[in-house]
């Protein structure tokens, strides 16, 4: 964060100071006192059931100088009366200021946003200082602390967009519109909320219609939906995918014994071998979208296929681990629908092992296709595992489609003794539902 004073703040978000208005915040903000940094401002909200303003001297004792928040707290504070707004602005005001020397690329989709953005953050970070989301921290609140995040020697700057309702990335792309936009899919997540795909296209694409003047839409080309979006910007479009149509072209796919993709990424006359250290074949196309987001920015082709070599990713998303007993921990428990369900199964697949076990739990917000669309990765899961265990009374439907296959368990615990007491060297176990199923649970158990 630029080094801005309390008085410098309240004039910026109209509020009013109660304390020392000299002192200067020089540390990004935060929401959780105990992650503040010396220097940093801790931004307050009243909700429901704790009230931030009383975390106060825990932000203190963290480094914290400063409060944003509606109420005086026990440290010098800007007082508001919406420290959601005050905080949006203050992040749209401190971009605006690093503008000149900053290019901003934005992310969503349905799903592989974050692991995508993760990439992109890499392929950027090679050619100068890069700011980008933490984790999945993509909404009205994550984004600009993210913004906030950025100083004087910032170059670019990588934010995650996420949408539940069409008009939240238009609110995001209102704080910044982006140099860059990428797009990876539309599926089926969050279907329960949206109603229809086409629905959440519409969300999806107000990421393109919010690019700055001039911007580059970065769009995945073998999904017709967002290839489309093409059409809604007067300004550069680059596709990325394994299609004809595609800019960025995946070529060669391989995977070794573990599932670990190599192939060829070609943009015109240039090509370069990507060798990635993640498991399944659908990360060559995060890849192929990260490299393509790079070479808008200015990333040679060559040099963003070294970065994707060592990028790393955010926690529970295909984490491989060599567990004690001899056999492997394929995590994949951040998150879960349909089309990332196929694809965690994939990966499952494509390891070489003695047994294959697939741990499904339930897909959350995917309203009235919920029971078909279970059943219909139940079905998928038998042809690509050796055994399918479905955890909860809501994933029981999964094992409905596994047939013989399946063995249904009743909650975590029963599946953390099932898996300590079957399973053993050679065999391979993908973890895999939504958050709410809280499955890394039991992965963490098997570790």
């Amino acid at each position: 964060m630029i080094p801005l004073s309390l008085d410098e703040i309240a004039s910026l978000v109209g509020g009013k100071v109660v304390g020392d208005g000299s002192v200067t915040v020089t540390a990004p903000a935060v929401i959780d006192g105990r992650q503040a940094d010396p220097g940093g401002l801790f931004v307050a909200f009243a909700g429901e059931h704790t009230d931030g303003h009383e975390h106060a001297p825990q932000a203190a004792a963290a480094g914290a100088v400063a409060v944003l928040g509606s109420r005086p707290t026990t440290l010098p504070t800007v007082v508001v009366d919406d420290a959601q707004a005050a905080l949006q602005r203050l992040a749209a005001h401190v971009v605006a200021l690093l503008r000149d020397g900053l290019t901003v690329v934005a992310v969503t989709g349905s799903q592989g946003k974050t692991s995508t953005k993760d990439m992109i953050g890499a392929v950027l970070s090679s050619a100068a200082p890069t700011v980008a989301t933490s984790g999945s921290f993509n909404n009205e609140l994550g984004v600009p602390l993210t913004m906030l995040r950025a100083d004087a020697t910032t170059r670019f700057l990588v934010l995650e967009m996420g949408a539940r309702h069409i008009g939240d990335i238009a609110e995001l792309t209102g704080l910044v519109a982006p140099d860059i936009s990428v797009v990876t899919n539309v599926g089926r997540a969050h279907l329960g909320e949206f109603g229809s795909r086409e629905a959440i296209a519409v969300a999806k694409s107000e990421l393109v219609r919010g690019l700055a003047s001039g911007g580059t839409a970065v769009l995945h080309a073998d999904d017709p939906r967002v290839l489309a979006m093409g059409d809604l910007t007067d300004g550069p479009v680059l596709a990325f995918g394994a299609g004809e149509r595609a800019g960025v072209r995946v070529h060669d796919l391989a995977l070794d014994r573990l599932g670990r993709p190599s192939f060829r990424l070609r943009h015109g006359e240039e090509q370069a071998t990507v060798t990635l250290p993640f498991v399944g074949a659908h990360w060559a196309l995060n890849a192929a979208a990260a490299a393509a987001a790079g070479l808008a920015a200015g990333v040679p082709l060559e040099q963003a296929a070294t970065a994707l070599h060592t990028a790393s990713i955010s926690r529970w998303r295909m984490e491989l681990r060599a567990l004690a007993n001899g056999a492997t921990l394929l995590n994949d428990s951040y998150n879960a629908n349909p089309e990332s369900t196929r694809a965690g199964l994939d990966a499952l697949a494509s390891i070489e092992a003695r047994r294959r076990i697939a741990v499904l739990g339930e897909m959350l917000e995917l309203g009235e296709t919920s029971r078909d669309a279970h059943h219909e990765i139940g079905t998928y899961a038998a042809t690509r595992a050796d055994l399918v265990l479905t955890v909860g009374e809501a994933a029981a439907v999964i094992a409905d489609g596994a047939g013989a296959k399946a063995v249904a368990l009743p909650d975590n615990a029963a599946a953390i003794d099932w898996l300590r007491s079957h399973v053993g060297p050679g065999d391979v176990v993908l973890v895999k539902a939504s958050r709410g199923a809280r499955l890394d649970q039991v992965a963490a158990a098997l570790v």
